[in-house]
C-alpha cells in the first residue's frame, strides 16, 4: 500500500503544514499592509498641510479621499491579486484617509487571498525556478536573459512609439 493518505494536506514550501504556511504567509502580509497604510496616512497628513497640498488643491484632495472611501475598498481588496500595485493602493488608501473599518475588512480578505496564492502557488513556482536554476544554471541563464530582452524591445518599441505620437513643440 502506498505511504501517501490520499485526504492528507500537502505541505507548504516551508515544510510546515499548508494550513499553518498560509497563516504565516497571512501574518507576514497584513503587518505589511498595515505599515504602508499607516506611513502613507502620516505622509498624506503632511502634504494636506504642505505646499504641496496647497499646490494640489484643498478641493482635489477633498475629492479624492471621498473617492477612495466610496470605492477604495474594492481597489484594496483587488490589488492583492496583483504584483507591484498592492503597495500604492494602501499608501494611496492611508494618504486619502480610507475609513480604518473599511480598509481593514477590505485588506483582511486581500490578505487572505495573497496568503493562500503565495502559499500554494507563487512560492512552488519560485521554488522550482531555483531547483531548475541550481540543476541547469546555464538553461536558467538563458531564459532569463531572453526576458530581459524581450523587455528591452518591448519598451523600446513603445518609447519609439510614445515620441511619433506626440507633436514637436517648435513645430506649434
Amino acid at each position: 500500500m502506498d505511504a501517501v493518505t490520499p485526504l492528507a494536506a500537502p505541505d507548504s514550501p516551508f515544510g510546515l503544514p499548508l494550513w499553518l504556511g498560509i497563516a504565516v504567509m497571512f501574518g507576514i502580509v497584513v503587518a505589511r499592509a498595515q505599515a504602508t497604510y499607516w506611513l502613507g496616512r502620516a505622509a498624506g497628513t503632511g502634504i494636506a498641510r504642505s505646499r504641496w497640498g496647497d499646490r494640489l488643491g484643498r478641493d482635489r484632495l477633498a475629492r479624492a479621499e471621498h473617492v477612495v472611501a466610496r470605492y477604495g475598498p474594492v481597489a484594496v481588496t483587488l490589488s492583492f491579486l496583483t504584483i507591484g500595485v498592492q503597495t500604492a493602493v494602501n499608501a494611496v488608501a492611508g494618504a486619502t484617509r480610507m475609513p480604518f473599518g473599511r480598509y481593514l475588512a477590505a485588506m483582511l480578505v486581500g490578505s487572505a487571498l495573497w496568503a493562500v496564492i503565495w502559499t500554494v502557488g507563487g512560492l512552488s513556482v519560485l521554488w522550482g525556478a531555483a531547483t531548475v536554476a541550481s540543476a541547469a544554471p546555464l538553461a536558467a541563464a538563458t531564459v532569463v536573459l531572453a526576458a530581459v530582452v524581450i523587455v528591452a524591445l518591448i519598451v523600446g518599441y513603445r518609447r519609439r512609439r510614445a515620441t511619433r505620437l506626440v507633436p514637436d513643440q517648435e513645430t506649434r
